[in-house]
């Protein structure tokens, strides 16, 4: 005789789980792969922001009524690969000074009177920064074979002088219509890029503004722009 079914006898019961479709698989691949490629582009974003803010900051953004002493160059043109020698006959490459702002000036060895007016004016604006001065060369370009004098040699003690072939900086340079390249005094960003040139014939009233300039743009690329090359 058959005993009656207990209440803990129950029907085995088999659950069958269906295996993820090989579509399924791809779309979530695709999705990771999508997230990853975000996150990559997120983080690239942030490392850029402060170079991209400090432009912005200057060349977009700025307060209505600031007007630049300096004229934008536009579009920027790169420090090129240009042969240099030192006064010590060392070689270089002109490209080799990016890493710094630059304040270039331009002229024969000879040294005129605006050769003098610039070279002092240049060693007084980097003087003028303070402790951001080591943000800033000044940089004498000697377009010419004619041999700088010994008188000037303890002025450019701060200086980088160097001699470059004329036909080569011109393509690189270039002055207001109806001005020289002598004429002038150029900025170069860190970047290597020359992106303001400022009036002919600076006096010292001028240098006060050229300082301006210098100090709107050292604080807009204080995040990103540090001392030393």
């Amino acid at each position: 005789m058959s005993s009656a079914p207990s209440q803990h006898d129950q029907p085995l019961g088999l659950t069958v789980h269906n295996l993820p479709e090989p579509l399924d698989a791809e779309v979530q691949l695709a999705s990771r792969t999508r997230m990853g490629r975000l996150k990559m582009l997120a983080v690239l974003l942030v490392c850029a922001s402060p170079v991209i803010a400090s432009y912005l900051t200057y060349y977009v953004f700025r307060p209505e009524g600031r007007r630049n002493f300096g004229e934008l160059v536009q579009p920027q043109r790169a420090l090129p690969n240009l042969a240099a020698q030192t006064l010590d006959g060392k070689a270089l490459n002109l490209a080799d000074l990016k890493g710094q702002w630059l304040l270039v000036s331009v002229a024969s060895g000879a040294c005129t009177e605006t050769c003098a007016r610039h070279l002092y004016l240049q060693r007084q604006l980097r003087e003028g920064l303070g402790k951001e001065k080591e943000r800033l060369d000044w940089v004498w370009l000697v377009n010419d074979a004619a041999p700088v004098s010994d008188a000037l040699m303890p002025a450019l003690k701060e200086a980088s002088t160097l001699s470059v072939p004329p036909t080569e900086l011109a393509k690189w340079l270039s002055p207001q219509e109806g001005h020289a390249l002598e004429d002038h005094l150029y900025l170069v960003d860190p970047l290597g890029n020359w992106m303001m040139r400022f009036p002919a014939k600076l006096d010292a009233q001028d240098a006060a503004k050229v300082k301006r300039d210098l100090d709107r743009l050292l604080r807009a690329a204080v995040h990103w722009d540090k001392a030393g090359r």
